[in-house]
């Protein structure tokens, strides 16, 4: 088994990123707002749960044909069309 590729591993780290920074902007437009600190503070922690969810569920659903080789365990063939 090949260990993953830098690109893989930082993956992760960038979808927190992307899910803080648009959890904070929406924290920061429900502050100035309402300017009750607490709502911002409710609005900021299910924005960035809401986005990473989203984001994962994005990632998912564009996995590429080689991710699904690798998870079906073997490589698919172009005359290979699943009857036999």
């Amino acid at each position: 088994m090949s260990t993953p590729s830098r690109r893989d591993r930082i993956r992760p780290v960038e979808l927190l990123a992307i899910s803080a920074i648009v959890a904070v902007f929406i924290g920061l437009v429900v502050l100035m707002a309402t300017r009750q600190i607490t709502l911002a503070g409710i609005f900021l922690c299910v924005a960035f749960i809401v986005v990473v969810v989203v984001l994962a569920m994005l990632q998912l659903a564009a996995s590429s044909d080689q991710d699904d080789n690798d998870m079906l365990g073997g490589h698919k063939t172009g005359d290979d069309d699943g009857f036999h």
